[in-house]
């Protein structure tokens, strides 16, 4: 936010000396009117204008006086100024509207531009830069699709300020193609154009398409990145859990000297996190003297996925002692990991005191969480009571809260709340296929073979298709992917023969191979009779061990939930190769080491 609010203090200066050359009379005033640092000094040289005997029709005073109040958040007054103006030309005009974005109204900035189009003053870059601005703070995609047209037919389709400001707000408003369409179009770009592209895709789930723009710029610019461009490429790479791209980024980081700035340093502890790195996440934030809420809460969240949930309790009461205000989403990351870690009572506690002690109102998400811990230790007809209580208006969330309650049911066998989860989701529109598995699963797993083959069939008249799974794992700059009973990848031979050799070597240490109850529909569309050992985890597990030298930490991504039979195989596996494995599914990470998980088969 400090970088735009100063773009746009830079983009009124420009503006100001578009203007023509004042009278060596102004000078003086103007001078004094820039060293003014409070709103008093700009109304004493306000009266020194007119005592000079200047007039309101000096529109080159008036402007400065304009960008005076403006600078120092006065919009009210410069406002009222502008409209004492007797011909406010295109640089009045630009100034107000950009004050508006900068305070905060950028509503109102929208409105002026209609008032503006009125006059006989017309548009320059600078007027439709803040323009689409202003349409990207309000992710007003029709608005800002209109100036762009505007600009096009005026002539300022190809303006670097112009189309470096389009990029950015098409990439705001979730069309990544529309602003790769402005990105592609422009013959020359600069640092904000190339980090606007990146941003859009990293904050749109495009993280691969962001680190290959990415090296697009370090092969044509010569420019350093700077640390917003940084931040947007270790986004990318926590996303993807990549984490040899998000070393390198991590040295960027280092060479420019951006260890400092908050934004970056909260993203280097989330990638280092969502990759499997919780220590060196660690690591970087202790190094941070002076902890933000950013910071705090991206730590919180890290030992929340490593079920460290008395980690992140600490972690919270040492932010509040330091006078660090909670937001709504560190009240979600402490509530996961009370959720990981069992512990309810602390869970409750905590939501319970969100609004009173804190200011934050709960939202559904943080009921959401609640529910969870209720699942997670077999409180089910507490979580389902406080479901039907939760008034929830948005779907994703309502999906979340019933997808929640639908896996707990269908893990302790109450088909009874599975039918009600199922149906809230079936009715909604949402997680569809999901809720047909799960309710399939949860009447198979109680002997109802025959429902569950009904609902089975149901779903594939329907045309009800659950994506697949996958895992993938990165080694070197490479990632490979695998799914379940796909063998068709490079050494697919090599890997099954590793496995049968594994199979083996686990049952000799009283493994059994799917006595835990194989979900062959909740976590991977695999069909009852399909062998265990092929699930996509297993793939990607024996793959790595084969190309990956003993000695380095195997790190498994998977974008299911990992099954129990599963689970029971990496911990027997890590204890016959002593080496140590980490998997992030889409719940929490799993570190095995020595036969065990640090999940302590709690998840």
């Amino acid at each position: 936010m400090k970088w735009t609010l100063n773009r746009n203090f830079r983009f009124l200066g420009s503006q100001l000396s578009r203007q023509e050359e004042s009278p060596s009379s102004h000078l003086n005033l103007i001078q004094q009117l820039r060293n003014c640092n409070d709103v008093r000094s700009v109304s004493s040289v306000h009266c020194s204008f007119f005592k000079s005997g200047l007039s309101k029709s000096d529109t080159f005073a008036a402007n400065h006086l304009v960008n005076g109040y403006i600078r120092l958040r006065e919009i009210s007054l410069a406002h009222r100024l502008f409209d004492e103006m007797p011909e406010p030309n295109v640089v009045s005009w630009t100034s107000l509207m950009a004050g508006y974005v900068t305070s905060g109204q950028a509503g109102l900035t929208l409105g002026m531009y209609v008032k503006m189009l009125e006059t006989s003053v017309k548009p320059n870059d600078f007027t439709l830069s803040t323009l689409v601005k202003a349409c990207s703070i309000l992710a007003e995609l029709e608005a800002g699709k209109k100036i762009h047209a505007h600009a096009e037919v005026m002539g300022y389709g190809t303006d670097l300020v112009v189309c470096s400001s389009l990029v950015c707000m098409y990439g705001n408003c979730n069309d990544v193609d529309g602003a790769r369409s402005v990105f592609d179009s422009m013959d020359h770009r600069n640092i904000v154009t190339w980090t606007s592209m990146i941003a859009a895709y990293a904050q749109n789930g495009r993280g691969s398409e962001a680190l290959e723009v990415f090296r697009l710029f370090n092969s044509m610019v010569r420019v350093r990145a700077n640390d917003f461009m940084l931040a947007s490429v270790i986004s990318a790479c926590s996303s993807l859990g990549k984490l040899v791209a998000g070393r390198a980024s991590h040295g960027a980081v280092i060479r420019g000297g951006h260890e400092v700035n908050d934004v970056v340093t909260s993203t280097l502890v989330d990638m280092y996190g969502k990759s499997g790195c919780f220590d060196y996440s660690w690591k970087i934030f202790k190094r941070i003297p002076c902890p933000s809420v950013v910071e705090y809460t991206s730590i919180i969240v890290g030992a929340s996925k490593y079920g460290l949930g008395k980690l992140s309790i600490e972690l919270f009461e040492e932010m509040v002692e330091r006078g660090v205000k909670p937001n709504d989403v560190t009240f979600v990351g402490v509530l996961h990991g009370c959720s990981h870690s069992g512990l309810v009572d602390e869970g409750l506690g905590f939501l319970n005191s969100m609004l009173e002690k804190h200011g934050v109102e709960p939202e559904a998400k943080h009921y959401t969480c609640v529910v969870d811990i209720y699942c997670r230790v077999g409180r089910l007809d507490d979580a389902h009571k406080l479901a039907k209580s939760i008034h929830v208006e948005n779907p994703t969330e309502g999906a979340l809260l019933w997808g929640t309650l639908l896996s707990a049911s269908r893990l302790h066998g109450r088909v009874d709340i599975a039918q009600e989860a199922s149906r809230r989701l079936i009715e909604s529109n949402q997680q569809v296929a999901g809720a047909y598995v799960t309710l399939s699963n949860a009447y198979a797993s109680t002997g109802e073979w025959e429902i569950a083959h009904d609902l089975r069939s149901e779903m594939k008249q329907a045309g009800v298709v659950k994506d697949p799974g996958c895992s993938w794992v990165e080694i070197r700059d490479s990632t490979f992917v695998f799914h379940a009973g796909d063998l068709s990848f490079e050494r697919g031979e090599d890997v099954l023969r590793l496995l049968r050799e594994l199979e083996g070597r686990m049952k000799e240490r009283g493994y059994a191979g799917g006595s835990l109850g194989l979900v062959f529909f909740e976590v991977e569309q695999e069909a009852k009779e399909e062998i265990v050992s092929l699930h996509s985890e297993r793939l990607a597990l024996a793959f790595a061990l084969i190309v990956i030298p003993k000695g380095i930490t195997i790190r498994v991504m998977k974008n299911l939930r990992m099954c129990k039979d599963c689970h029971e195989a990496f911990k027997t596996i890590s204890g016959i190769v002593e080496r140590d494995f980490i998997v992030r599914d889409v719940n929490r990470f799993h570190h095995f080491r020595d036969g065990s998980c640090s999940c302590r088969d709690f998840w």
